[in-house]
């Protein structure tokens, strides 16, 4: 008998597999229904020695130095700060939008505050700000928008900006300084061996099994166990009763090259030109030496896995009607990107994860109030979602 079944084995199921077990000496099965642990965070040496993140660039950073401290358990850091480049008007140029990226643009050489001035002259006046497109002409005007913005949004999203709620564009900051960072988190870094590593670790315990190429729906029946863990798709597990959630999906074209080096950024945004939205290099994130180097295209598509869950007034109305049903489902606790139909930074499903198993250990402790209190995470998710959760 498991104490705990948990569906997934990415950032949220592992946090709280190797919680309860090491914390709450919990037994725990692990499934999966891929091949391999760490969720979209997964990382392999590619057939020629290159360290490659399968799913696209996972880059981690925090505000919170509880989850940096946590997954510090697990791996050593490698400091790295994420730099981005947009092909714009034949130019590479800064992303997100800084003083330097108006200056190459346009051939200028404004100050921060004439910068400013500048963003204010040509931005457009819009009394309620509801859309992507919205904030967007708010801030920097139709030009710059339609430059930055608007292409790239109708790629990656399949619509058009004016269609997708104002969060989608709103975390992609417009600065009046020449900061290239694409993030200005605390803590900024990857794991030093990479993040599949660091899953193995975090699930190293003998309290916990892991199952792979498994479906739930084959062996949740026949395998014993006292409550369920879902990260998976909240509406799979209801049978998509209401409809299926909308989500866009990528391919992901991965090439190695029989150079050092092929971009002039870790990753380069396309807005514009190419069927593709950014390519990334692998070297440039992991600090891996070695003669070749390893690409990845991404094509944005309507189906396959879901990765992004389209932010529209009618799609947050589905998912509600899924989370009532399962806030009123005993014993099943439901938990990341996919459960809670929201596009999570990993730092925040970490922090989701570790509230959840704060809330189970009181309970316990509730229950026997004899057993001294089990430490847990406090309520991080609240003070992380509200900040930048885009370009991992």
């Amino acid at each position: 008998m498991f104490d705990y079944l948990i569906v997934g084995a990415g950032f949220a199921g592992s946090v709280l597999a190797e919680r309860l077990a090491t914390r709450s000496n919990k037994k725990v099965l692990v499934i999966d229904k891929r091949n391999h642990i760490a969720g979209n965070a997964y990382d392999h040496y590619n057939e020629d020695g290159i360290l490659v993140h399968k799913y696209g660039p996972h880059i981690f950073h925090t505000n919170s130095k509880d989850v940096f401290d946590y997954l510090g358990n697990f791996t050593d850091w490698r400091p790295y700060e994420h730099h981005v480049l947009a092909s714009v008007d034949g130019q590479m140029v800064p992303m997100p939008i800084n003083l330097d990226t108006i200056n190459k643009l346009y051939g200028l050489n404004l100050t921060s505050f004439e910068v400013e001035q500048f963003f204010e002259s040509v931005a457009e006046k819009v009394d309620v700000v509801k859309t992507s497109e919205d904030v967007v002409v708010s801030k920097v005007g139709r030009e710059l928008y339609n430059k930055f913005f608007k292409n790239y949004t109708n790629k990656q999203w399949g619509l058009d900006p004016s269609q997708l709620d104002k969060s989608v564009t709103s975390r992609v900051p417009t600065r009046t300084n020449r900061d290239g960072r694409y993030f200005t988190d605390t803590y900024q870094a990857m794991p030093l061996h990479g993040y599949t590593r660091m899953f193995e670790k975090m699930l190293d315990h003998p309290n916990i099994k892991v199952m792979l190429n498994t479906d739930y729906h084959e062996v949740m029946d026949f395998i014993p166990f006292k409550e369920m863990i879902f990260t998976g798709p909240v509406d799979e597990y209801f049978d998509f009763k209401f409809g299926k959630l909308p989500y866009r999906s990528l391919e992901f074209k991965h090439e190695t090259l029989s150079k050092e080096k092929h971009l002039a950024a870790p990753v380069v945004n396309y807005p514009n030109e190419h069927p593709y939205t950014r390519i990334t290099e692998f070297k440039a994130l992991t600090g891996q030496d070695h003669p070749k180097t390893a690409i990845v295209y991404e094509y944005p598509q309507a189906e396959g896995d879901p990765y992004y869950p389209i932010p529209m007034p009618e799609n947050a109305e589905l998912y509600n009607k899924y989370k009532k049903l399962a806030d009123e489902t005993p014993n099943v606790h439901f938990v990341g990107r996919l459960a809670t139909y929201k596009y999570y930074n990993m730092d925040q499903v970490v922090a989701q994860a570790l509230t959840l198993y704060k809330k189970l250990t009181e309970r316990e402790n509730a229950a026997k109030p004899a057993r001294p209190a089990i430490s847990g995470s406090t309520s991080l998710v609240e003070k992380l979602v509200s900040r930048s959760p885009k370009q991992e």
